[in-house]
């Protein structure tokens, strides 16, 4: 069998580059391309391990080892975590994409009858896997960058009032400005569905709104406090009730953005 090592060592080179460029991408390492390519060119030696006299376990070894020096020459030393960190998204990307031309490799190279598997003749070449990584690499950073932006507005609430605690998924709005017209006191927005109570009318008021296309009034009430965690407790603000669906995946209260600016 013919092993054509000069393929195997660009292909190598090829996957490694895509790979630390998604991470530098992702954790937004806005490292020199040279790096990059010196980073790659050190993980594709690793092909040159199969070559030595040595088990299983010390193959895995070094491989771990080639890549930490993989993303300390690509995106340089600066502390521990910083290393693991990049360390952790180049064995996610690799493993994504790993993963994803095996299952190709599968549906398309093998046939099934039953829980038997057998070769038909078909395989992934050359040309489609360079073809189709980085389209595999571009949708991963494309979709991680979204729910990395998107899920940084996530917060845990507590509401408390009287004796009750109303436990909530929040959300920063940067567009929720909506403040009582007398007081100036933030309003945050929880969906109808999540109160078990009615507050006391003593506790509600009414405050206007207006938007690009409505406006009208909102019943809202005084509440103990809030506490955000990892922002702290804040006071002096009051909870809008709302009757439509937050039309967030998994939220249920509107934060208003003064209340993370303080």
């Amino acid at each position: 069998m013919k092993i054509y090592l000069d393929l195997i060592f660009l292909l190598n080179f090829f996957f490694d580059l895509i790979l630390l460029i998604s991470v530098s991408l992702i954790l937004r390492r806005n490292m020199p391309f040279y790096r990059l390519i010196i980073g790659a060119f050190i993980g594709s030696l690793s092909i040159f391990f199969l070559f030595l006299k040595i088990n299983s376990f010390q193959l895995f070894i070094l491989k771990v080892i080639i890549s930490i020096v993989m993303v300390i020459m690509s995106f340089s030393y600066r502390n521990v975590k910083y290393t693991l960190r990049n360390l952790l998204f180049l064995y996610s990307s690799s493993i994504l994409l790993g993963g994803f031309l095996y299952f190709l490799n599968m549906e398309f190279a093998y046939k099934q009858v039953g829980l038997v598997f057998y070769f038909k003749g078909l395989s992934i070449n050359v040309i489609f896997l360079i073809l189709f990584s980085p389209l595999i690499i571009y949708i991963y950073i494309r979709q991680t960058i979204s729910l990395k932006n998107n899920y940084s507005k996530y917060y845990q609430v507590d509401i408390y009032y009287q004796d009750k605690i109303i436990k909530c998924n929040g959300y920063l709005d940067t567009g929720n400005t909506l403040c009582d017209p007398y007081f100036k006191k933030p309003v945050i927005l929880i969906n109808q569905k999540k109160l078990s109570f009615s507050p006391k009318e003593t506790d509600t008021l009414y405050v206007p709104y207006q938007t690009i296309d409505n406006h009208g009034i909102i019943k809202c009430f005084k509440v103990n406090k809030i506490n955000i965690k990892g922002v702290g407790t804040k006071e002096n603000l009051l909870v809008g009730i709302i009757n439509n669906d937050i039309k967030i995946d998994g939220i249920d209260l509107i934060l208003h953005y003064k209340l993370l600016e303080e």
